[in-house]
């Protein structure tokens, strides 16, 4: 069985995170967020990492999380001591290289979450976004109802979390939700190009503070 999250890192400093359940949406269960932990650690940990970027395979980015898995904890606590123990996101925001998102299909849930926590998010056109937990009565809970109002206008991200409609690339980019739009077939030059432009510059981290 293939490994549901792929780690590598090229020759530049470049390290690749593949969220790789593509039979599933790249649905994000316990064992996916563990391996985030990991290799976000290892990325950490090594002082060649100079960027790092997040990708999904398959028809999408990422459906969200793996709602066949709510309730399957031990107990409510386990649960949320596993959450604080290891918080994938709050890592993500504190790491030190740029972190960019190649978004595609759908970004919904905590695939649109994760992508909130990069400092850059290039999506393909027809890409679909939302936050559809309100749909099964809880809220987003992998940070967005903190990362999204400071990424997007208040008004429009208050829509987006009390309604869990979805949106496109259109309104996505002119809110700021996303920072380039490519057809799909130029996806990944328009995520190389945006990889190289951070390589060359001085960074400054533009994902949320919280």
């Amino acid at each position: 069985m293939a490994e549901p999250v792929l780690f590598e890192i090229d020759e530049r400093g470049v390290a690749t995170i593949t969220l790789n359940r593509p039979e599933r949406l790249n649905a994000i269960n316990m064992a996916m967020r563990d391996l985030l932990w990991e290799y976000l650690e290892a990325c950490r940990d090594n002082p060649d990492v100079r960027a790092i970027v997040f990708r999904g395979e398959g028809r999408a980015f990422s459906a969200g999380a793996d709602i066949s898995e709510f309730g399957t904890a031990p107990s409510l606590w386990a649960s949320r001591r596993a959450r604080h123990e290891r918080d994938v996101w709050g890592l993500m925001l504190s790491l030190p290289m740029p972190l960019v998102a190649r978004m595609h299909g759908f970004c919904f849930g905590a695939g649109l979450e994760l992508p909130l926590c990069c400092d850059v998010r290039v999506a393909a056109e027809d890409t679909q976004f939302g936050l559809p937990e309100v749909t099964l009565g809880y809220i987003p809970s992998a940070g967005g109802t903190q990362t999204l109002p400071r990424t997007i206008p208040p008004g429009a991200a208050a829509d987006l979390i009390l309604t869990g409609e979805p949106v496109g690339t259109e309104e996505a980019l002119r809110w700021g939700l996303v920072t380039k739009v490519a057809p799909a077939a130029e996806l990944d030059a328009a995520v190389e190009a945006a990889v190289v432009e951070l390589l060359a510059g001085s960074f400054a981290p533009r994902r949320p503070r919280l």
